[in-house]
């Protein structure tokens, strides 16, 4: 008679999170950031198709790191849940903090009771009426949830890169600074952080993306082409590139400072207008 292998529980769960942070470790990061007059998202991704950053709802975004697979299932689950919450209650019913605590309860239950957890780590962020009314809530692939304020970044080595965001973000960013601020700590070695960037990162391997403040319904909007390399060519001393007054002409409101209207949002990737 053969006699029962034992894993003691604390053993199971210990490797079950050592597989899934090593999954995510393996990913390009993403950095979600308040600026002056929203919320940015950029992560490190040069595919135009396959997305990291997107829409889930009138004023809620989503961000993830991982498995490509496996977060695209969890961002069409938020998108349905949001739809079907609005539809049932009221738009301004769906929040971010709800939609967490809704990826939350996925998460931990795959986590506990699946023999593979989900090699994700996910990022929603609410844009509000004021910045100290932004919210930005970070999941892990077992379910625990962190309310992050300002900045924030996620996948790849984001510890060692979060000293480098901590330090370069402040209250009130420009777009232009924001961007170019996440442009530097993707592009950090993190086995030397204080080193400064180690390798190109053009504007072509971004996928950037910003939750704009005082819209009337829809918030994000994606940015791309020649207003990401005019945004980002602030940064550069030697591009003789027009400032943010310019770039962040009068948008679809009164008096709002918002985005040209050359850089519509997705309509493929969230509720319809």
């Amino acid at each position: 008679m053969t006699q029962q292998f034992y894993v003691s529980p604390e053993q199971v769960m210990r490797d079950r999170a050592d597989f899934a942070r090593k999954g995510i470790a393996r990913g390009r990061s993403v950095v979600v950031l308040c600026f002056d007059a929203g919320i940015a998202l950029v992560a490190d991704n040069p595919s135009r198709a396959l997305h990291k950053v997107s829409e889930i709802y009138d004023r809620i975004a989503f961000a993830a790191v991982g498995k490509y697979n496996e977060f695209e299932n969890l961002r069409v689950a938020g998108v349905r849940y949001a739809d079907l919450r609005g539809y049932s209650y009221d738009r301004a019913d769906v929040t971010a903090r709800g939609l967490a605590n809704a990826y939350a309860q996925t998460l931990g239950s795959v986590f506990t009771t699946e023999s593979k957890p989900l090699e994700v780590e996910i990022l929603v962020a609410e844009v509000g009426a004021t910045s100290e009314d932004d919210e930005i809530y970070r999941l892990t692939y077992d379910g625990s949830v962190a309310d992050e304020r300002g900045a924030v970044v996620v996948g790849g080595a984001a510890d060692a890169l979060a000293g480098v965001l901590a330090e370069g973000w402040r209250p009130e960013l420009r777009l232009a600074d924001a961007l170019a601020l996440a442009r530097r700590v993707l592009a950090t070695d993190p086995a030397d952080p204080s080193a400064g960037p180690r390798r190109d990162l053009p504007g072509s391997s971004l996928e950037v993306a910003v939750l704009e403040r005082g819209l009337p319904r829809r918030s994000f909007r994606r940015i791309h082409g020649d207003l990401l390399e005019r945004l980002l060519s602030e940064d550069d001393p030697t591009v003789d590139a027009p400032r943010a007054p310019d770039l962040l002409a009068p948008a679809r409101a009164p008096g709002h400072p918002g985005l040209p209207d050359d850089t519509p949002s997705s309509p493929d990737e969230g509720p319809g207008a």
